[in-house]
C-alpha cells in the first residue's frame, strides 16, 4: 500500500539564485535610519533605494538596465529636510513615486525615463498635514491617486489623499492609541488592516471610518507587529512571542479571536518584514538582519501555512525591494524577484520554479493586475470598490512610455503666503514692455527644451557605455 508522505506542490522545489557580480548595483550608501522600513521599491522601470544624505534627506533612482558601479555623482531625490523613511512607487504609473519623511511631509515625484543629469528636487506636490514624521505610506490598489500615510503625531491617525488635486480625502483619527507600525490594503482596497504599538490589529473600512474587527495581542511579545491582508482576506501576521521567539499567524476575520495557524520560527530579534504574492499564494518573509528569505504557501487544507523553502546567504540584509508581478521573467519561470540592500550594494535575488519545458507556464502565471486603475479617486471615495483590472503576461510584459501625472488645483488661489519677497509693479522698469516679456518667456521655454534634450542624449550615450562594457567583461 503506497502512502503520500510528501504534499503535492508545483512550489515545492523554488529556488533562490543570487545574480552574477556585473548585474548588482555597487556604491550605494544605504541609509542608516533606525526605521522598520523596507528602504527600497522597485517596479519594471526602476529601482529606488534610500540612501545616507547629508542635510536632508534622499533616495536614489536607478533604471533596471543601470548595474553594477553607481557613479558617486548620480542624481539623488532630495527634496526632503529631513531623512527619508519610506518609498512606495505608484501601481498605476511606474514613473511616479512617492516618500515620507521625518520633516513632517509626503512628496510625489515623476522620475524621467531618462537620467536627469542634476539632482530632482522639485516635486509634483507635496502633501503637508502631519505634525510629526511620516514612517508609512501606501498607495490604494484599484483607485488612482490615492495614498496613505501614517504618521507618528500625537493624535496618532492616517491621512488618505487624492494626489492629483494635493487635497486630503479622508483623516482617520482616535482609532490608534500609539504608534502605528504597518498598514496594508485588502486586494480591492476596501478595507485596511493596520499593527499599533499598543499590540493591537485592527480591521478599518477608511470611507466609514470606523474599526470594523480588532484583535489584542495576536503575538504576546512586545516586539512590533506586521499584518497583511490575503488575497481570500484572510490576515497574516508575524510578532514575537513572550520568549522573543519570532512567530507567524494566519487569522480568519468571521473568526478573529482564535488564530487559524500559529508557528514558532527563531530567536532573532529583527523584525520580520512579510511580501505576499497573491498569484501563487505564497509569503515570502524577509527579517533586517537576517541573511536569508523563508517562504511559506497559504493553502485551504491544515495547517494552512506550509514551509516551502529557505534562501540563505552570508551577508544580512539592511533591507528588501520586491518586484511587482509583472516584472518578472517569465521565460525562465521566475516567480519573484527580490532586491537585497547590503551596506554598500544593492543584490537582485530570483526565484525561479524549476521546469524543462521552454513554454509560457499558464499554472504559474495567472492574469495578474496592471497598470490601469479600476477606480478614480471620487468613485472610491463614494462607496464603490471594484476589482484590479487584470493583464496576461502570456507575451511578457512591456512598460509603457512615461506618463506625466497631472495635479490639478481646485482652488486657483493657494492658501500659503509668497515665498520670498515680491517685485511690485511700481518697482518694474517702465521700458520692459509685454512683447519683450514674451521674448524672454520664449526663449527660457526654448532653453528649457535644449538642456533636456541633450540629458535624454546623454542618458542614451551613458546606456550604450554601459552595454559596450557589460559585452566586455
Amino acid at each position: 500500500m503506497s502512502r503520500r508522505v510528501v504534499r503535492q506542490s508545483k512550489f515545492r522545489h523554488v529556488f533562490g539564485q543570487p545574480v552574477k557580480a556585473d548585474q548588482m548595483y555597487e556604491d550605494i550608501r544605504v541609509s542608516k535610519v533606525t526605521w522598520d522600513s523596507s528602504f527600497c521599491a522597485v517596479n519594471p522601470k526602476f529601482v529606488a533605494i534610500i540612501v545616507e544624505s547629508g542635510g536632508g534627506g534622499a533616495f536614489i533612482v536607478l533604471p533596471l538596465a543601470k548595474t553594477g558601479r553607481v557613479d558617486k555623482n548620480h542624481p539623488l531625490v532630495t527634496g526632503h529636510t529631513a531623512p527619508v523613511l519610506d518609498i512606495d512607487w505608484c501601481p498605476h504609473n511606474d514613473n511616479v513615486i512617492a516618500s515620507a519623511s521625518e520633516d513632517t511631509t509626503v512628496m510625489v515625484w515623476q522620475i524621467p525615463d531618462y537620467v536627469p543629469v542634476r539632482n530632482v528636487t522639485e516635486p509634483v506636490v507635496t502633501l503637508e498635514g502631519h505634525s510629526k514624521r511620516v514612517g508609512i505610506i501606501s498607495w490604494h490598489p484599484t483607485a488612482r491617486n490615492v495614498l496613505l500615510s501614517a504618521g507618528c503625531d500625537n493624535l496618532v491617525y492616517a491621512i488618505l489623499w487624492n494626489v492629483g488635486t494635493g487635497e486630503m480625502l479622508l483623516v482617520l483619527e482616535d482609532m490608534h492609541t500609539d504608534l502605528i507600525y504597518n498598514v496594508g490594503w485588502n486586494r480591492n482596497g476596501s478595507l485596511l488592516v493596520t499593527t499599533c504599538k499598543d499590540k493591537k490589529v485592527r480591521v478599518i473600512d477608511p470611507r466609514k471610518q470606523q474599526v470594523v474587527a480588532e484583535k489584542a495581542k495576536p503575538h504576546d511579545g512586545a516586539r512590533p507587529i506586521r499584518a497583511i491582508f490575503m488575497a481570500d482576506g484572510k490576515i497574516f501576521t508575524t510578532g514575537f512571542s513572550k520568549m522573543s521567539e519570532r512567530q507567524l499567524g494566519l487569522w480568519d476575520l468571521k473568526n478573529f479571536e482564535e488564530p487559524i495557524a500559529l508557528q514558532e520560527m527563531d530567536t532573532s530579534n529583527g523584525v520580520l518584514l512579510p511580501f505576499y504574492d497573491p498569484d501563487s499564494s505564497i509569503v515570502y518573509l524577509c527579517g533586517k538582519g537576517d541573511s536569508s528569505i523563508r517562504y511559506f504557501e497559504i493553502t485551504n487544507e491544515a495547517p494552512y501555512v506550509h514551509y516551502l523553502n529557505t534562501y540563505s546567504s552570508k551577508e544580512p540584509q539592511r533591507g528588501m525591494g520586491f518586484m511587482p508581478k509583472r516584472g518578472l521573467d517569465v521565460s525562465k519561470c521566475e516567480i519573484a524577484r527580490f532586491f537585497k540592500l547590503h551596506e554598500r550594494k544593492c543584490e537582485p535575488i530570483v526565484m525561479t520554479v524549476p521546469r524543462k519545458s521552454d513554454l509560457f507556464q499558464d499554472d504559474l502565471y495567472p492574469d495578474t493586475p496592471g497598470l490601469e486603475p479600476a477606480l478614480e479617486a471620487d468613485e472610491w471615495l463614494s462607496g464603490k470598490d471594484a476589482e484590479p483590472i487584470l493583464i496576461s503576461l502570456r507575451d511578457g510584459y512591456v512598460p509603457v512610455k512615461n506618463r506625466e501625472l497631472k495635479v490639478v488645483k481646485k482652488n486657483i488661489l493657494d492658501n500659503k503666503p509668497p515665498t520670498g519677497p515680491r517685485r511690485s509693479h511700481s518697482t518694474c522698469d517702465p521700458d520692459f514692455t509685454r512683447p519683450a516679456l514674451e521674448e524672454v518667456l520664449e526663449e527660457i521655454r526654448a532653453l528649457k527644451q535644449t538642456v533636456q534634450a541633450q540629458e535624454k542624449r546623454i542618458s542614451d550615450l551613458e546606456n550604450k557605455l554601459c552595454q559596450f562594457t557589460n559585452g566586455t567583461d
